[in-house]
C-alpha cells in the first residue's frame, strides 16, 4: 500500500473516531431519559451540543487547515476532543455538561475540515470519488461503532462510561494522525501571495447552491440517524440492544453506499447528477418510512438510513474540486456549517413534532427537504465547470 493510502486509512479512523463522539450520542437517548427523566425535546438538545460546538469552529479549523496543514490540525484537534470529552464527565449539572459537549463538539470540527484536504492533495481527479467517498465511509462506521457499543454500555454502566468510549478513540486517533500523516505537496502559490477566494468568481453560484442542496440532504439523514432507536423501542417495543444493533449494520451497508456513489461520480465524469438521484431516492424512503407499517416500516426505516448518507462525500468531493487548493479547507468548512445548522436544528425540532403530531407527520415533513435539494443541485453549473476545476485541482 502506498504512502497516500495509508494516509487515507488514518484519516478515516481519525473521522471515525470523532463521529463516534459527534453522532453517537442520540443512541443513549433511551438511557439519557431514563437516568435523568428529561424529555424526549430535552434529550434531542442535548445530544446535539456537540454539533453546536462543531458548526461554530468549522471554518476556523478549515483556515487552520490551509494554512497550517493537515497533520497538526487534525493531531491538536482530536487530543483536544478526547481530553474536554472526558472533562465534561467530571462538570455537575447537564447545563454544564452540555456546555463540555459543545466544547468538545468544537475541537472535533478539526478532523471535518483537514481530513478532505488530504484527499484534494494526494488523489487525482479521477480517483478522487473513490477516495472522498472512502473517506466519507468514516461518518457511517463511526455512528456503526457508537450504535453497536453505546447503548449496551448505557444500559450495564451508565451514560458516564458509554460517553468516555468515543473519547478515548479520539485519543488514539490523535497518535495514529501524528505518526502516520503528511501533508499532501501544494502548487506554488500565487504571484501575488493569496489566492483568490472561489466565492468571487464564476464557480461562485455553483458553490453557493452546491452547499444549500447538501444541507438540504442532511435532514432525511439526521432525523432517521437521531430517532432510529428511539423509534424502534417506543413504536415497535424493540429493546435499545437489538435497535442499537440494527442500526450498526445499516450504518455499515451505508458506508459501502458511499464508496459506490463515489466510484459511480469517477465513472461518469461529475458528481451533481448522482447526487441528484441519491436526493430523490431519499425522499421516496422517507415516504415510504412513514407511510408501512411493522416490519415494512422497519425496512424503510433501514433503506431511509442508507440512501440518505450516500451523498456526502460526493458534495464534499466536489466543494474541494470547485474550491481549489488553497480554499478547500475553508470552503469544506462553509459546506460542512450548512450542513451542521441544518442537523443541530433538526433533531430538536422533528423531536418535538414527533411528540406533537407523531412519527408518520414529522418524517414525511423531513422527505420534503430531499426534494429541495434535488432542484438546487447544480448539475449543470458543475458540467459547465467541470475541465476547469479537473485540471486545477489534480
Amino acid at each position: 500500500m502506498t504512502r497516500r493510502w495509508w494516509i487515507l486509512t488514518v484519516g478515516i479512523a481519525a473521522q471515525a473516531s470523532a463521529s463516534c463522539y459527534l453522532y453517537g450520542l442520540p443512541f443513549l437517548i433511551p438511557e439519557l431519559q431514563r437516568s435523568t427523566g428529561v424529555s424526549l425535546t430535552e434529550a434531542a438538545l442535548l445530544v446535539t451540543a456537540p454539533v453546536l460546538g462543531l458548526l461554530f469552529a468549522l471554518i476556523a479549523w478549515g483556515a487552520a487547515a490551509d494554512r497550517y496543514g493537515e497533520r497538526v490540525v487534525m493531531t491538536v484537534g482530536l487530543a483536544a476532543t478526547g481530553t474536554l470529552l472526558l472533562a465534561s464527565l467530571a462538570l455537575p449539572g447537564l447545563l454544564l455538561f452540555g456546555a463540555g459537549l459543545m466544547l468538545a463538539g468544537a475541537a472535533a470540527a478539526s478532523v471535518n475540515a483537514a481530513s478532505g484536504r488530504v484527499v484534494l492533495g494526494w488523489f487525482a481527479a479521477t480517483e478522487r470519488g473513490l477516495a472522498m467517498g472512502l473517506r466519507q465511509t468514516a461518518q457511517p462506521i463511526g455512528v456503526a461503532i457508537a450504535a453497536a457499543t453505546l447503548p449496551a454500555i448505557g444500559q450495564r454502566w451508565g451514560f458516564a462510561p458509554a460517553v468516555a468510549l468515543p473519547a478515548v478513540l479520539c485519543l488514539v486517533a490523535a497518535l495514529l494522525v501524528l505518526l502516520v500523516v503528511v501533508d499532501p505537496p501544494r502548487p506554488p502559490a500565487p504571484a501575488t501571495g493569496r489566492a483568490p477566494s472561489p466565492y468571487r468568481h464564476t464557480p461562485a453560484t455553483t458553490l453557493l447552491r452546491l452547499h444549500s442542496a447538501s444541507a438540504m440532504l442532511v435532514v432525511p439523514q439526521v432525523v432517521s440517524a437521531t430517532f432510529a432507536v428511539t423509534y424502534l423501542v417506543s413504536e415497535l417495543e424493540w429493546s435499545p440492544v437489538a435497535a442499537g444493533r440494527l442500526v450498526a449494520v445499516v450504518q455499515i451497508v451505508g458506508a459501502a453506499g458511499r464508496i459506490v456513489a463515489g466510484v459511480w461520480s469517477d465513472r461518469v465524469g461529475n458528481r451533481m447528477g448522482p447526487m441528484r438521484v441519491i436526493a430523490v431516492l431519499a425522499a421516496v424512503t422517507m415516504l415510504l418510512w412513514a407511510v408501512l407499517d411493522s416490519w415494512l416500516a422497519v425496512a424503510a426505516l433501514a433503506a431511509a438510513m442508507i440512501v440518505s448518507v450516500t451523498d456526502n462525500g460526493l458534495g464534499f468531493t466536489a466543494t474541494a474540486e470547485l474550491a481549489g487548493p488553497f480554499w478547500a479547507g475553508r470552503a469544506l468548512g462553509v459546506q460542512n456549517t450548512g450542513q451542521n445548522i441544518l442537523g443541530m436544528v433538526a433533531a430538536p425540532a422533528f423531536g418535538a413534532l414527533i411528540t406533537a403530531f407523531g412519527y408518520p407527520v414529522a418524517i414525511t415533513a423531513a422527505a420534503v427537504f430531499p426534494l429541495v435539494g434535488a432542484a438546487l443541485t447544480p448539475v449543470a453549473g458543475e458540467r459547465r465547470l467541470s475541465v476547469g476545476y479537473r485540471r486545477g485541482g489534480s
